[in-house]
């Protein structure tokens, strides 16, 4: 492995020289951002609660114990107060300047958008939507964040779903299809702050045939063998580089 400032430095060349760019995040991204990354040493897979996370955050949990469900999320899921870090804005950046053709993240909290990205692809949902299972009526982040107990329609009462993909799930077909389309196309994919352990999200990165595989992530991920260029930092650190 390239030490540190030579591999920056070949990430600038790689940037510099391609306009066909498609980034895949995972929580690492938001880390930097004040958010903990459920699989890390100190996420909230280490921390201690009556039920595993896991648990808590699946459909049969959600419809079981939906009382038990929103106040694990709630204490444990939002982050109003999280701004976006160096790496969400430097990937907005390269956006605006036709580099980057678009982001494919796992994360569900809306900060690639905060910081300016149009085109991301939101593999697992998003807490900032939130839909009556009833009548479809939306709701923002706040109306969950404020209410108490299942939280209930506006305008019909019935019950209020996050727009978050969770365990036993499927993911949206439509965003399925074009993170395929944009990874296959892509002369660049760079990978970020994943540990490539979420199937299907990390299946899509097979699609990819394009000139240079990036691998940026503080820990090794099945994909650092194949990587033309692999630097094991925080992401947002080594974007703050560039």
């Amino acid at each position: 492995m390239k030490d540190y400032q030579e591999a920056i430095n070949e990430l600038k060349t790689i940037v510099e020289s391609h306009d066909n760019i498609v980034f895949f995040g995972g929580a690492g991204v938001s880390t930097e951002s004040g958010i903990p990354d459920f699989r890390s040493v100190d996420g909230l897979y280490h921390q201690q609660y009556d039920y595993p996370p896991e648990t808590i955050l699946s459909h049969t949990f959600y419809r079981r114990r939906p009382e038990e469900f929103y106040r694990f999320y709630r204490n444990k899921m939002l982050f109003p107060d999280a701004r976006p870090n160096a790496a969400h804005l430097k990937l907005a950046q390269l956006e605006a300047q036709g580099k980057v053709r678009a982001v494919i993240t796992q994360n569900i909290d809306g900060l690639h958008q905060a910081a300016g990205s149009k085109t991301v692809l939101e593999l697992h949902g998003s807490v900032l939507r939130n839909y009556c299972e009833s009548c479809g009526q939306f709701h923002d982040l706040d109306y969950i964040r404020n209410s108490s107990g299942v939280p209930r329609c506006q305008k019909c009462k019935g019950p209020v779903k996050p727009d978050v993909v969770l365990y036993q799930e499927g993911l949206d077909q439509n965003t399925i299809n074009a993170a395929v389309r944009y990874i296959r196309e892509a002369k660049v994919l760079i990978i970020g702050g994943t540990s490539l352990a979420v199937y299907p999200a990390a299946g899509l990165i097979d699609y990819f045939n394009g000139h240079k595989l990036v691998v940026i992530n503080k820990a090794p991920t099945p994909k650092d063998a194949h990587a033309d260029l692999l630097i094991q930092a925080p992401i947002g650190e080594v974007f703050s580089q560039l």
